[in-house]
């Protein structure tokens, strides 16, 4: 049975036991990939066999679905999935902000992949919302919920997410697109092949730079170096290299409330940048053990820097101005990240127990440590002046992770899994005459999931399993003392049908995820600041349709209704999760015929709440100490096309917020507003 709904134009699905086939755009990427000889680490995988054993929701979305929608980040994309809210900042995604299955979208829940390696800066030590992969490198999205995601971790409550970046065929491919707000963007993607096709090596390099909607600018560069080989019939191996470097004039300050109303379009915090870059290095080796028997090692490292400059205010000019006066105050938040580990996981096909198993195992190793420097400083010294705190920082862990897929029968799959992270996190300051705290902890995390074919048609799915994200440095630590506290557990299951009739595809699941354990200020203990006592409940469905209407026209639409998402606890209880609307939709009407492919798409967020008390009125000055209130619902329509003259050139572009809808997408320090209409010119070329 396959599985990979998606609401991206011209996504055909197809269902079936045996007998059933991707999407005509899914078989070609396969087909195209299916002599790489670099091995990766995927979430899914993209045979059918693969995707058949997943006992969650699944999403695939693929190469060709990407260059039709021409996103301008990550969050462009996924935003358009079912079940995930995308809490935009500005229209590049410099830093991730995504909330799944009714979890806020200012705290991530969720694992983020790029080609298996982790890519959040600090998974154990915080902060991992400080980078976010570029799209321009990407061709494929895997995206799986439910307990089939226990596999990976930590941080795997609301799901993984897994970005699979572009391997270069032979030749050159140029591709280049320019657009409102001054934005100019061109990739190259070059590459060569050896006549046995035993190895390969290519490049991907992007470089981008914009004003910026509300002269939020910026100017990027990508670079990528790819190369694989293929020793024998038992042994591979693929390197990545990536650099990327980031210069964004952007700020955790909005506009005041009056200026909004105004229909302002400028940058509230001018002067104020976020300056980021990511070194990155990772080696898979494969190894074919037997026709049932395959390990893949991935061994990687990363870097990671974000330096962010911001003035301080002058609150009370700034409330009779009704927009924000800086003074001449700089605080430079600087902050470097460096991970590396090692993971490995067998695959073995066998018949134990009478049954047809397939069983994995996983183990990994990984060491984070992260150096968080303040800098006072002032308009006129250019970014330099006292550190006034040093902190490092670190963290390590290992995990394991085995589990076993029986076939009871041949419609019935039950697959139980174990996972165990252990891991250990300190804290050292440095400009407190190195005084130092540690604290240990270990999470045992079990799941169940199974798959049942009721017809060869449609395919029953569901499961329960723990998960669990650590309590950062700063909070499991906080004031130098050990806090004592556990993971944040959450309880989560899932079922659903998937299936298709005719010209009919479709996918229903409902889902529920139980925090025992979110971590709060205040304690009983006096000696102690935070307590293991937060409790939220998240029940809701998601709904994925798909029909062919004939004559190269289809309709596409995915649904997510979250209708409980709340504290249980606490000063909240009972309040909504910010950041967590109830209705979240996506609609496209597709075209495709000959050369020409075209969607016309809208996107739908209901409303939702900037901050835990659910304040509806919004802030009017820059006094308040709290940046909430009700953000109110939205639709977004945007129309895409693309047409292909020859094999080698295609011309495309995009109209994006047609009506020119005027928004909020979220508050912080202010109102952070969703881009204007704006349009998108390019093309591709194969030379």
């Amino acid at each position: 049975m396959s599985a990979c709904p998606t609401f991206f134009p011209r996504q055909r699905l197809a269902y079936a036991v045996a007998m059933a086939l991707l999407p005509v755009a899914t078989l070609a990427q396969v087909d195209r990939e299916s002599s790489t000889p670099m091995p990766v680490i995927e979430v899914v995988g993209k045979q059918l066999e693969d995707v058949s054993r997943m006992t969650g929701s699944v999403v695939l979305v693929d190469r060709e679905q990407l260059e039709l929608i021409q996103p301008l980040s990550t969050e462009d994309a996924l935003r358009r999935l079912p079940g995930i809210n995308a809490k935009s900042e500005e229209e590049s995604g410099v830093v991730s902000n995504i909330g799944i299955r009714g979890l806020s979208a200012s705290e991530s829940k969720s694992l983020i992949l790029e080609d298996g390696v982790p890519v959040a800066p600090g998974l154990f030590i915080g902060n991992e919302r400080y980078f976010n992969p570029r799209i321009q490198r990407m061709e494929g999205i895997e995206v799986l919920k439910g307990s089939a995601s226990l596999r990976y971790g930590p941080s795997t409550i609301g799901g993984v997410i897994n970005y699979q970046t572009k391997t270069p065929d032979d030749g050159v491919l140029i591709s280049a697109r320019a657009g409102s707000f001054n934005t100019r963007e061109a990739t190259v993607e070059a590459g060569g092949r050896t006549e046995s096709d035993d190895a390969f090596a290519g490049i991907v390099a992007t470089h981008a730079d914009s004003d910026g909607f509300m002269d939020k600018g910026y100017e990027m560069t990508d670079i990528m170096a790819k190369a694989g080989m293929r020793f024998s019939d038992t042994h591979s191996v693929g390197l990545k290299f990536s650099w990327h470097e980031n210069d964004a004039n952007i700020s955790y300050r909005g506009l005041l409330l009056e200026d909004y109303r105004d229909g302002r379009s400028y940058n509230p915090a001018p002067d104020d940048w976020f300056l980021s870059d990511r070194t990155g290095f990772d080696v898979t080796h494969e190894w074919t053990l037997s026709d049932s028997a395959t390990l893949k090692t991935l061994v990687y490292w990363s870097e990671v820097t974000r330096d962010y400059w911001r003035y301080g205010v002058n609150t009370s000019a700034s409330n009779a101005a009704g927009r924000w006066v800086y003074s001449d105050n700089l605080t430079g938040n600087n902050r470097s990240f460096e991970r590396y580990g090692i993971e490995s996981r067998l695959t073995v096909d066998h018949s134990m127990f009478g049954f047809e198993n397939q069983a994995e195992f996983g183990l990994r190793y990984m060491e984070e440590e992260s150096d968080d420097t303040r800098i006072r400083a002032t308009r006129a010294s250019d970014r330099t002046g006292t550190n006034d705190r040093h902190i490092i920082d670190s963290a390590d862990s290992i995990a394991g992770y085995v589990q076993n897929r029986f076939a009871i029968t041949e419609r019935l799959a039950v697959t139980p899994g174990l996972r165990i992270e252990s891991y250990e996190q300190d804290r050292r300051v440095l400009t407190d005459n190195n005084a130092s705290a540690s604290t240990t902890n270990t999470e045992f995390l079990p799941g169940v999931g199974a798959t049942f074919e009721l017809t060869e048609s449609a395919q029953l799915y569901g499961g329960v399993y723990k998960a669990f994200s650590p309590a950062s440095n700063g909070v499991a630590l906080d004031g130098l003392t050990d806090q004592k506290l556990d993971g944040e557990r959450s309880v989560n299951y899932e079922m659903g049908i998937r299936g298709i009739e005719g010209p009919l595809t479709y996918e229903v699941a409902a889902f529920s995820m139980d925090f025992d354990n979110q971590v709060v200020t205040g304690n009983s203990d006096p000696n102690l600041s935070q307590s293991n006592a937060g409790e939220t409940r998240h029940r809701g469905m998601e709904l994925v349709l798909g029909y062919q209407l004939g004559g190269g026209f289809s309709i596409d639409g995915n649904a997510t209704w979250v209708p409980l998402s709340e504290f249980r606890s606490g000063d909240n209880r009972g309040n909504r999760l910010p950041y967590a609307p109830k209705i979240l939709g996506n609609l496209a009407l597709n075209y495709s015929a000959g050369p020409l492919s075209a969607a016309l798409t809208a996107h739908h967020r209901g409303e939702q709440y900037g901050d835990p008390t659910n304040r509806e009125d919004i802030p009017t000055n820059a006094a308040s100490g709290i940046w909430g209130g009700e953000l109110p619902a939205y639709t977004v329509v945007d129309l895409l096309a693309q047409y292909k003259f020859s094999s080698k050139l295609t011309l495309f572009g995009a109209v994006k917020n047609i009506a020119d809808k005027r928004y909020i997408t979220g508050l912080r320090e202010g109102i952070y507003v969703g881009p204007d209409r704006s349009f998108e010119v390019g093309f591709r070329y194969h030379l």
